[in-house]
């Protein structure tokens, strides 16, 4: 082979190898573009990702702050209708007890004449036929009065014998021995007493049996 026909070979060879080099340095590159091309992708797609994620948190920490409000303006509005319906139910508790005790002051005043209507009573010669009609008239007078004192809530109490003690109702003058009674128990009543609407206005002074036969005097 001629040194021409080398050379000539030589060339082809080297323009081979340099075209090979020269692929081989393309696909490099490619993949080397490829792979920054994925990383550049990633990134982007994590920043977008934290983005929304921060975006999202934002979101429900406002909507659960909102709710929060909503839930405490409700319970707010609960209070206070039940502080208006609380105000309302004492109001008319107490206008009801206004009108029902209102002549609590006046009916106190009213009973000494009742007092002294029974002294009249007690005291008048019921043996003496000039008094009756007197008589008659006062107990006439008791009754019209007591049942129109009944007409304003002002009823009489007036205990009978036997009645055991009622320390709501009766106020024990004195104590005495009594054995067809038992202890505590009413002898004698010396003072009607009187309530208003339920409502105690004067307690009946009574005499009560002494447990034991003590004589007690109050």
């Amino acid at each position: 082979m001629s040194n021409e026909q080398q050379d000539v070979q030589v060339e082809e060879v080297s323009k081979a190898v340099e075209g090979e080099v020269e692929t081989t340095q393309a696909e490099q590159a490619e993949v080397e573009q490829a792979k920054v091309q994925d990383e550049v992708q990633d990134e982007v797609q994590d920043e977008v990702q934290d983005e929304v994620q921060a975006k999202l948190s934002d979101l429900e920490a406002k909507l659960a702050a909102s709710e929060a409000k909503v839930k405490e303006q409700q319970d707010s509005v609960i209070r206070a209708k039940a502080e208006v319906d609380n105000m309302r139910r004492r109001t008319a508790q107490d206008i009801e007890k206004a009108h029902k005790f209102a002549l609590e002051k006046f009916a106190g005043e009213l009973l000494p004449v009742a007092d002294n209507l029974e002294r009249a009573l007690q005291a008048a010669d019921k043996e003496n036929e000039a008094l009756v009609p007197m008589i008659e008239g006062v107990e006439l007078t008791l009754k019209s009065f007591e049942a129109s004192l009944s007409k304003f809530g002002i009823e009489v109490v007036s205990p009978e014998q036997g009645e055991p003690l009622n320390p709501e109702l009766h106020q024990a003058m004195s104590m005495l021995p009594n054995p067809d009674v038992a202890p505590n128990a009413i002898i004698d009543c010396l003072q009607k007493g009187y309530t208003l609407n339920g409502r105690l206005l004067r307690p009946a002074m009574v005499i009560v049996s002494a447990a034991g036969g003590v004589d007690t005097q109050a």
